[in-house]
Order: structure tokens, then C-alpha cells, then sequence
């Protein structure tokens, strides 16, 4: 489509005021990016926040699984399969078009329950499902365009600590739907209905929509597709900083087929894409298990809420630190620093697991793991971009977060562990967790020394 089509080139500037356009730019396209992706949290798990108020509707458990299901499945594909186009569009344009249209799908999840409710139970799972899918496939095009972003306006040896900081907008917009849900819909349920049962899809739904069109917009003004097409030179030539599979050719847009074929041959994408499958079987197997964990052993499920809580708030000055020690540190290297923070949780799984009835010491342990393994996370999505030519640097970290949600989550996190938890105790599970850690560490090893240029050849 025309509308996608990357801006063409302008003459590139030099000088004094370029480098000063440029410092601003960046700040302006970063804070695009950041507010642009904490809208995408806003309009993307809100079917769970809808469930407790659909149950007194006549909808049962088992029903709505099943719709929330189709939101996982959908971000998975998508993620991997929409990085392709966004890796031939125009990113101010293609991340608002994406938000919008999850917008608009969440804002459609009134019309199952208020028009045809569990008198049509049959249809109205089924418009669920399929609106819900589209809720999850919509936001698969959040990550790609800022992907692409990141790697024409920051230099791989200072991208670990900007991403870093950038990987927080899924924590400040995620945060934000629960107050969202509440008081959307005290302040604006009853303007639309009389039933106060139906006061949550305001504040649940249309809220959430309406202020994520206007983030849209909002990014929309903020972003700019590449230096070049601002009148700039490349990240490349302004910071004196190249990864070692740049050329000028990683500037040009390639087809569909050329872009599949250099990341599906990418031997070190497959290594990274493996090791976050293994990532996040530890991070969800600890995250969706804890609760169920906790109980099981006697603690409170408020407790239990407390811990959960705790494992994401860690997240962030974890993630922070580990983005800043990549470049500071190891020079622009992701895989020993993820080695070490995966090496570190097999420690703490082993104290969580030998402790498990101590509240405190799990609560301890969850917070450890939240601090450390999201930095492992928002690493390999990095270190994705870093291994690709940028001209395919969406769709490379989109493979690593397919298997991740796919592979790591869906299969080993969820069904793997709950087979395992259900008929070989919580014992088994652990164990499973640990062998995730190591089996990420041999993978991530595998690219150690395709990274040592960044020290090797000191710029």
C-alpha cells in the first residue's frame, strides 16, 4: 500500500545544526516509540479484566478461556508474520495504524455481550473470540515498528540502554488498565447505561480505546521513519558505530521473500529465538504459576497477589540495568550478560524451590527473578536487531518473540508445566525450570564469539 510506502530520501545535511537536529530527533522519536507501545498495553489483555463481570452474565469459565486464549495465539503469529510488512513501511504511519485498529477491535467487545448476550451464547463466544484474536493480531504490530526505529536512530553500542528504558512502556501502559477498568467506568458508565451491570464494558473497553486513538495520534506526530528521510545521514555514519553485518545495502527496502530468506537463514537468529523460548518458560513459569504455587502451600491469595506484584515491579529497574551493562560494560554484547542473569536465576530457583512454604523467602525469590529476567527478555529482542541487516530487523526479533510466545509460553510454560505440576508434583516443575536456564545459557553461548568484533576491534 501506497500509505506504508517508507518516505523517500531527502539531500543529507552536515554541520553544526544537523548534529543538533539529530540529538532532538532522537529524543522525539524515542519518546514516540515509548508512548506509542504503553498504548498498545492498554488495549491488549483487557479481556481479562472483563471475565469476573461476565461469569453473573450467564457466560461461564471454560467459554471465556477459550476467547482468552485467542489473544496469545494471535500476538504470537503476528508478531512475526506483520514484522515482515513493517520492515517495508513506514513506521510514523504503520505503528498508529496498529493501534488504532486494536482500538477499534477492543472498542467492538460491547457488541457480543449488550446486543446479543447469553441468550446467543453460541454467537457471542464466537464474536468474541474472533474480535479478540483481532485485538492480539493488531498488536503484534506494536513491537516491529519500534524495532525498526531503534535501529536507524540508535547505534548498536548504545541500543542496550535506550531499549532498556524503552521496554518499561509495557509496564507503565500495562499498569494502567486495572485503574482504567474502575474508574472508566465510574466516571462514564452511566452516561451510556442504565444497567450497572453493563458499567464495566465503559470502562473495561471503550475507555481503554478512546485514549489509546489518541495516543495514536499522539505518536503519529512524535515518529519518524529513518534519519534519511529527515535530511540526515545514517545512525551508522553520525555515531562512527556499525554492527558487523552492515552495508549500505541494509538501507534499501526489500520484498516479502528477501526478507524471510535472510532472517530464516540466519543460523545465530535461530540460536537466540531458541534461548528466548527458554527465557520464557522461565519467566511465565514462574509469573502465571506463583499464585497457584503459593496457595497450594497454605499462603493467602492476597499474599499471593502481593508477590505476583511484585515479580513485574522488579521488572523495571532490573530491565534498566541490564540494557545499561550490556553497553557500558560489555561493549555492546547481549550474550554474557544474559548468561550471568540466567546463571543467577537457577540460584534463586533452587532457594524459591527449597523454601517454598517461607512467604517471605518467596516473595524475596520472585522479586530476584522479576529483576532478572526481564533484562534476558528485552536482550534478545535487542541482540535480534543487532545479529540482522537493519532492513530486516523487524521481523528478525519478530521470530524470537514467535517462539517465545508460541514455544516458550503457550507449550512449555502453560501445558508442559501444568501436565507436569498435575501428575509429577511441583517438585518436577522446578526442575523443568532450571533446565530452561541452562538450556537458554548453551543457546545464547552459541553466539559469544560472533559478538567479540565489539571488543576485539575498539573503535
Amino acid at each position: 500500500m501506497s500509505f506504508l510506502t517508507p518516505p523517500a530520501f531527502k539531500p543529507e545535511q552536515t554541520g553544526p545544526e544537523a548534529d543538533e537536529k539529530y540529538r532532538r530527533l532522537r529524543w522525539q522519536v524515542f519518546l514516540g516509540i515509548f508512548i506509542g507501545y504503553a498504548g498498545f498495553y492498554i488495549v491488549r489483555k483487557n479481556f481479562s479484566m472483563a471475565i469476573p463481570m461476565l461469569a453473573p452474565l450467564g457466560f461461564d469459565k471454560g467459554e471465556l478461556s477459550l476467547v482468552l486464549s485467542m489473544n496469545a495465539i494471535a500476538y504470537g503469529f503476528s508478531k512475526f508474520l506483520m514484522a515482515s510488512i513493517s520492515d517495508r513501511s513506514n513506521a510514523q504511519r504503520f505503528l498508529p495504524l496498529g493501534l488504532v485498529a486494536a482500538a477499534l477491535s477492543m472498542l467492538f467487545m460491547i457488541v457480543p455481550v449488550q446486543f446479543l448476550g447469553a441468550e446467543h451464547k453460541v454467537a457471542a463466544i464466537t464474536l468474541m473470540a474472533v474480535l479478540n484474536f483481532l485485538v492480539g493480531w493488531f498488536n503484534g504490530m506494536g513491537w516491529p515498528p519500534c524495532g525498526r526505529v531503534m535501529t536507524h536512530w540508535f547505534s548498536i553500542k548504545e541500543r542496550g540502554t535506550w531499549m532498556s528504558f524503552w521496554n518499561c512502556a509495557h509496564n507503565v501502559g500495562g499498569a494502567l488498565v486495572g485503574p482504567m477498568a474502575v474508574y472508566g467506568a465510574m466516571w462514564f458508565g452511566s452516561w451510556f447505561y442504565q444497567n450497572s451491570d453493563y458499567y464495566f464494558l465503559i470502562g473495561t473497553y471503550a475507555f481503554p480505546a478512546a485514549v489509546a486513538v489518541l495516543i495514536a495520534v499522539i505518536a503519529y506526530c512524535m515518529i519518524r521513519d529513518t534519519p534519511q528521510s529527515c535530511g540526515l545521514p545514517s545512525i551508522e555514519k553520525w555515531s562512527g558505530h556499525a554492527s558487523k553485518n552492515y552495508s549500505e545495502k541494509a538501507e534499501q527496502v526489500l520484498s516479502t521473500r528477501e526478507i524471510f530468506k535472510v532472517v530464516l537463514s540466519n543460523k545465530f537468529l535461530w540460536y537466540i529465538a531458541f534461548a528466548n523460548a527458554f527465557v520464557y518458560m522461565v519467566r511465565y513459569g514462574c509469573l502465571d504459576w506463583a499464585p497457584t504455587i503459593l496457595t497450594e502451600q497454605g499462603i493467602d491469595i492476597k499474599s499471593a497477589g502481593w508477590a505476583y506484584f511484585a515479580y513485574e515491579i522488579a521488572a523495571i529497574p532490573g530491565t534498566i540495568f541490564c540494557g545499561w551493562l550490556s553497553d557500558s560494560v560489555f561493549k555492546g554484547r547481549r550474550a554474557l550478560p544474559t548468561i550471568i542473569f540466567m546463571a543467577l536465576i537457577i540460584a534463586v530457583i533452587f532457594v524459591y524451590w527449597q523454601n517454598i512454604t517461607n512467604l517471605n523467602i518467596v516473595i524475596g525469590c520472585l522479586i530476584a527473578i522479576g529483576f532478572l529476567i526481564y533484562g534476558p527478555v528485552m536482550l534478545i529482542g535487542v541482540q535480534a536487531l543487532d545479529l540482522a541487516p537493519k532492513n530486516v530487523a523487524g521481523t528478525a526479533a519478530g521470530l524470537t518473540g514467535f517462539m517465545g510466545y508460541v514455544l516458550g509460553t503457550a507449550v512449555l510454560a502453560n501445558i508442559v508445566i501444568g501436565y507436569v505440576a498435575e501428575n509429577a508434583g511441583w517438585d518436577w516443575t522446578f526442575i523443568l525450570l532450571m533446565a530452561a536456564c541452562v538450556l537458554s545459557i548453551v543457546f545464547m553461548g552459541l553466539t559469544y564469539r560472533e559478538e567479540q568484533y565489539l571488543v576485539e576491534h575498539k573503535e
